[in-house]
């Protein structure tokens, strides 16, 4: 994005430093892991998210860390946190009354969109609602050409007015996205000195700031998604800074973001629109991580928490990315019906399946599960805490899956005749059916619908889900992890120790990086390459010089340079690898042949004799990724799974026709080496894994449980 932003993580902390917490703020649970560099040791924790005040259960978490591991607050080096405050302030409508101010003529942008209907005969379609109401759409009278030439100037008298009628209307923040901004800034500098001056109490962002590159409706939508919750994330980041230091953490607070990079709370504040996907971002760094060490370059991650379930491919040991993401769809599958916000963020989809997912009889007479989420407040039937409703956390305590006794480590004791209730009431009396089926079908559902989805999004992406194994993690995600597996037919299951706080483990080895964009539009064979040059090296510079600033050496530092090209005439890019160093056109058959190389693995085919033309140039940079040896406190367990067992339980598996013997190991007793087959349950604190019958389990050299299962059996 633009430049001198981001200010990365300094790695070269001292020693007397060497502790580092991650911390992310679920929907239904907050999650935090505390990890000391000096010995490798680690602390997992989770507890229920405060939703009115999301600080309280941070703040909490951190102080249970540093007094059960005995860590004084001068020895943490960062606390890495992840939100997903921003999504719920925009779906949920609660940011700031906005207005935009655009160019005259174009103050209808976003509602006229790309005119595409995203359900061709759906004459019921909805179209996304704009954050900015009409009556607050303003247009000025001035003009830039897609070349940065001024057709008209703009009258500073006319901004002035602006100002103090939208103060006296009593707007909360302005978005300001002008036409062509991205070539030509200078008019929506000289809005942002008025502003400043007459109304300074009015949060502002600006195009040419926030996503500095073509396509006027997500350039507009992204700016005004940015200054509509910019007020709430600068006051929750102020309380959230406030009770670290109440605490006595004087380290430095950074924020994940979207793309996988960190910023600091000040860029957080200007940029809120980056941490739409901040914890989601997190879990698939955790994947990219777990997988490269278990070998599996190529895997797809899989993270289910209480309210939704995120699914993300990893290929090559890198998480896909894209440029642009949808917030608020309408229809969740459905391309096309959200805001559209152009930033960089990882590649994922994102469905309402999650432990506190509702399970409903609909008017047909069929069993659905969510989107609708119990959340942390009531909760699930089972927490006792009001929640009347069935939900999938319910169904698994019914099928055994889950140990009342020892939900949270036994922190929080589950009910389960409310769950059987809930149940019975909800699913199995309307079906004509017992509750154990029930149970057992609100389990199979919810897998099919995140089987579905992983399918989707790998299909989209020209891949194949058999040949990924999956990466499981989130409270709810281990529980599930095999058979959603089955349903894919995928090789494997890996589930990392702390698995129930997955996404911490991304945060905390996400490497120092940073990604720059510049647009410039125009054919290859009359590319203006001196101009192209000096925009990449423009962001090449800044780059280098922001990861030397954190303390990388150059030789640290990994450059890799991107362009999004498209055919003459279409419009939308895919992004292809560029040469290093100068270019010109010598270069041409080389950037073509990557051109071509990446259409065709998307598409099957290429275009003949079609101009290609470039549209955006980028520069990321990145630096090594932070090692996160993790160990249990207390030294290494034996290799030896008999010794891990805790017992046995009855648990619901349809192989055996229903309940079903089975033994449940001590996650913490189980050593590398260790290996036995299903059907087993292996619990920790904050996750359980449950594993069928056709599998064989063992432990890695790095504490991971490995599934792997004989499809054919």
């Amino acid at each position: 994005m633009s430049s001198g932003v981001e200010q990365p993580v300094d790695q070269r902390a001292a020693a007397a430093r060497p502790v580092r917490i991650g911390v992310d703020i679920g929907g239904t649970f907050t999650d935090l892991l505390l990890v000391n560099d000096a010995t490798g040791e680690i602390f997992v924790g989770k507890t229920l998210t405060t939703p009115k005040d999301p600080s309280l259960a941070v703040a909490e978490e951190t102080r249970e860390a540093l007094a059960a591991t005995g860590t004084a607050a001068a020895g943490v080096q960062t606390v890495i946190h992840g939100t997903t405050l921003v999504t719920n302030a925009i779906i949920e409508r609660k940011g700031a009354t906005t207005a935009l101010v655009t160019t005259k003529g174009f103050r209808d942008t976003l509602e006229i969109r790309r005119e595409h209907r995203y359900e061709m005969y759906d004459i019921f379609i909805e179209a996304p609602k704009p954050l900015v109401p009409r009556w607050l759409r303003v247009e000025i009278d001035e003009r830039v050409l897609h070349d940065g030439s001024v057709l008209r100037p703009l009258e500073i008298a006319q901004v002035e007015a602006l100002a103090r009628e939208l103060k006296r209307k009593n707007v909360e923040a302005v978005a300001v996205s002008l036409l062509h901004a991205y070539a030509n800034p200078a008019h929506e500098r000289a809005i942002a000195q008025v502003f400043a001056e007459i109304a300074p109490e009015i949060e502002t962002s600006f195009s040419s700031e926030v996503v500095p590159e073509i396509k006027e409706y997500e350039r507009t939508s992204t700016t005004v998604c940015n200054v509509y919750v910019k007020r709430l994330i600068d006051r929750y980041l102020s309380e959230l800074q406030r009770r670290l230091a109440a605490l006595g953490l004087d380290g430095e607070l950074y924020i994940m973001l979207s793309s996988g990079g960190i910023a600091t709370v000040e860029t957080s504040r200007r940029f809120p629109v980056r941490l739409l996907e901040s914890g989601p971002a997190g879990g698939a760094l955790a994947s990219a991580h777990l997988g490269e060490m278990a070998g599996y370059p190529d895997l797809l991650s899989f993270d289910m928490g209480g309210t939704t379930a995120k699914l993300c491919i990893i290929e090559g040991g890198r998480p896909l990315t894209s440029t642009q993401f949808e917030v608020d769809r309408v229809y969740r599958f459905k391309k096309g019906s959200g805001l559209p916000v152009k930033i960089p963020v990882i590649d994922m989809i994102e469905i309402g399946a999650g432990g506190g997912s509702i399970a409903r009889i609909d008017p047909l007479g069929l069993l659905k599960i969510g989107p609708e989420s119990a959340g942390a407040e009531p909760g699930p039937a089972c927490y006792g805490l009001g929640g009347a409703e069935p939900t999938v956390t319910d169904a698994d305590l019914v099928l055994g899956y889950l140990d009342p006794t020892f939900f949270l480590g036994g922190r929080m004791s589950l009910d389960v005749e409310a769950a059987r209730a809930a149940i019975k009431r909800r699913v199995a009396d309307p079906l004509g059916i017992s509750v154990s089926e029930a149970a057992w079908g609100i389990h199979r559902i919810v897998n099919e619908n995140m089987a579905n989805a992983a399918r989707i999004h790998a299909v989209d992406r020209g891949k194949d889900p058999r040949a990924f194994p999956l990466v499981a993690f989130g409270g709810a995600g281990p529980v599930h992890a095999y058979g959603v597996a089955a349903i894919l037919r995928s090789p494997a299951v890996i589930s990392p120790l702390g698995a129930g706080v997955g996404s911490t483990i991304g945060f905390l080895t996400a490497p120092l990086a940073f990604d720059f964009v510049r647009s410039s539009v125009e054919p290859l064979a009359t590319l203006d390459w001196t101009r192209v040059n000096a925009l990449l090296r423009e962001m090449e510079e800044n780059g280098l010089a922001l990861l030397a600033g954190s303390g990388l050496q150059p030789e640290e530092i990994v450059v890799t340079r991107s362009a999004d090209l498209r055919y003459v005439g279409q419009g939308h890019e895919v992004r292809v690898p560029i040469p290093e160093g100068p270019l010109g056109p010598a270069a041409i058959p080389a950037i073509v042949a990557a051109f071509e190389l990446v259409y065709r693995d998307l598409y099957g085919r290429v275009a003949e004799d079609i101009p290609i033309e470039g549209v955006n140039w980028r520069v990321a940079v990145r630096g090594p990724r932070p090692a996160l040896n993790r160990r249990q406190r207390g030294g290494t367990p034996a290799g030896d799974a008999r010794s891990a067992l805790k017992g046995t339980r009855p648990v619901y598996f349809p192989e055996f026709g229903g309940f079903h013997q089975t033994d449940v190991y001590d996650r913490y007793r189980l050593g590398p080496g260790a290996t036995f087959h299903g059907p087993a349950v292996v619990e920790e604190r904050e996750s359980t894994a449950v594993v069928g019958t056709s599998a064989v389990v063992s432990i890695d050299e790095h504490l991971n449980l490995v599934v792997r299962y004989d499809h054919a059996r």
